[in-house]
Order: structure tokens, then C-alpha cells, then sequence
């Protein structure tokens, strides 16, 4: 998926949230806003967005010297989702249909994105998103996939939302005879992307078997990059792949055979679904 141009202000928006959010001195905020934009003129736009936004956030960390800017918001988020987990869990458990909600709540976690939009409800989204009807509905052919599979390659995307993606994952080793889970992190920070750290910290090596590997968060040897040959290799050693979030998407849309679970967050990823902002999309390829 190619960056559209109606990406290109929403990156400088996303540099100007971050810088303000990283710093409350207005000339450090210039800076980083300036070079972003030197860097969007720059740069080839036949690329698709998670690079580009990749290169933006790796100016924020350089500016501000901070390698990860954002950790205490990422550890905040994982206490906030942390809090929900018994209750979320009895809600699966007493569920008509434990796998749907489930599901329903792993793309819930999605709203929590400070790449997209940083005032969300996580509460209000749940809610929500329970009753909600689909846009785009594949789950019955991921119980199947599930059904016939022993392997699963599930690539996260964002703190808190990776709370709700273990109770997911918890839910399909429960009801599907899995042998073997392999979790994409971010191999460094960029923005709330989860990395190996967060992972650990809300428990995701709990789950058994499970294994890490590492996704490039746009700087040198952070892991193969989205779209990659390398990354390929890597999920077809799934026999189910998932995938959260629409940076995941739009890196990976073109690549045949993988769930993608996600909300339309922006317009352009709407558009791009044949769907409308705020619609939950549980899409195979």
C-alpha cells in the first residue's frame, strides 16, 4: 500500500503531537516539525506509510535523545488494560460464543494508538465494539484455519491492546490444538509500538509454546522490515497468520494468506476497505 497524499499532513501532524508531547520547549518542537518536513520533501512517496512514518519518529527519538520516548505511556496503557484482565476474561468465559468476543476485544485494544489518534476510551470502545457489527467478517474462516493448523504466527501492534491480544491468543489455545505461537514485536521503540520488553511485561511468554521475533522499528538491525522477504520467510512458518493494527496492514496488505484485525482508524485505510472510519475489520487476504 502506497502512501497516499493525504498521509503526508497527517505524518507532520503525528511529529507535532509527538514533539509536544515529548517536550514543552516550542523551538526543540520547530526543530523536530522542520526536519520532518525536510525529510517528507526529501523522500520518495512511493513507499508505503509505515516506512515513512518509521523515518519520521526515528528524527523525534534523535531530537529529543530519547530512545524511547513514549515509555511511560506504554507502561501506563499496559496498567490501565492489566486492571481489565479478570474482568475481560470472565466476560470470554461466559460469552455465548467465546471465540467472536474474543476477537471482538482484540480489535477493541486497537483504539489505543498514538499514531492514529491519542484520545481514545478504552472503556467506551469496548462497549462499543461488542455490539458492533463487522465491516469486513472472515472469522469463520480463521476457525477454520484454526481448526486444521498447529502453528500461528501473530504479529502485535500497539501497548494495552497486546493485554487483550494475550486474552485472545489464551482463547484460541483453550478451544484449537496449538502447538506452537510466534509473536512479532517491534525489535526497538517507535511511538506505543509494542516491543519484546512490553511483551514480558503483560506476560505474553506465559502463553505455552510460545517464541518472540523481532520486526524493524526503522533503525539498523531492529529485524527485518515489513514487507521483506526476510519477514515473509518468517510468516510462512505459520500456518495461520494474524496481524494487528493498520500499520501492519498497510506494510502487509499485499501479502496473500494472513488475518489482518484492525479498526479504520483514518479515512484512507477506510477508503482503501471499502469501509467507514471507526468500522471493525477482521479481513483475510
Amino acid at each position: 500500500m502506497e502512501v497516499n497524499l493525504d498521509c503526508i499532513p497527517c505524518f507532520q501532524r503525528q511529529a507535532l503531537q509527538a514533539a509536544r508531547f515529548i517536550t514543552k520547549d516550542e523551538c526543540t518542537q520547530e526543530e523536530i516539525l522542520r526536519e520532518v518536513m525536510s525529510e517528507l520533501m526529501s523522500t520518495e512517496w512511493n513507499t508505503d506509510p509505515p516506512k515513512m512514518s518509521l523515518a519520521v519518529h526515528s528524527i523525534v527519538r534523535e531530537k529529543v535523545d530519547s530512545n524511547d520516548p513514549y515509555s511511560k505511556v506504554k507502561k501506563r496503557d499496559n496498567d490501565i488494560a492489566m486492571e481489565k484482565y479478570d474482568d475481560l476474561k470472565n466476560l470470554i468465559e461466559e460469552a455465548n460464543d467465546s471465540f467472536e468476543t474474543a476477537v471482538r476485544l482484540a480489535i477493541a485494544g486497537n483504539i489505543i494508538d498514538f499514531g492514529a489518534n491519542e484520545d481514545f476510551d478504552l472503556d467506551e470502545t469496548i462497549d462499543e465494539v461488542l455490539e458492533q457489527k463487522f465491516s469486513i467478517d472472515d472469522s469463520k474462516k480463521l476457525r477454520q484455519k484454526l481448526e486444521k493448523g498447529s502453528t500461528i504466527v501473530y504479529l502485535v501492534d500497539n501497548c494495552g491492546e497486546i493485554v487483550l491480544d494475550k486474552l485472545f491468543l489464551e482463547t484460541i489455545l483453550q478451544m484449537f490444538d496449538i502447538k506452537k505461537i510466534s509473536i512479532g514485536v517491534k525489535g526497538g521503540p517507535i511511538i506505543n509500538d509494542a516491543t519484546k520488553e512490553d511483551a514480558l511485561y503483560v506476560g505474553l511468554d506465559k502463553l505455552d509454546p510460545v517464541e518472540f521475533f523481532e520486526v524493524s522499528n526503522g533503525e539498523p538491525r531492529t529485524g527485518p522490515e515489513r514487507g521483506s522477504e526476510e519477514l515473509k520467510r518468517i510468516l510462512n512458518k505459520g500456518d495461520v497468520i494474524i496481524s494487528k493494527g493498520q500499520g501492519n496492514y498497510e506494510g502487509l496488505s499485499e501479502i496473500s494468506d494472513i488475518f489482518f484485525l484492525l479498526m479504520a482508524k483514518c479515512s484512507i485505510i477506510a477508503e482503501k476497505l471499502d469501509a467507514e472510519e471507526g468500522d471493525i475489520i477482521l479481513k483475510h487476504s
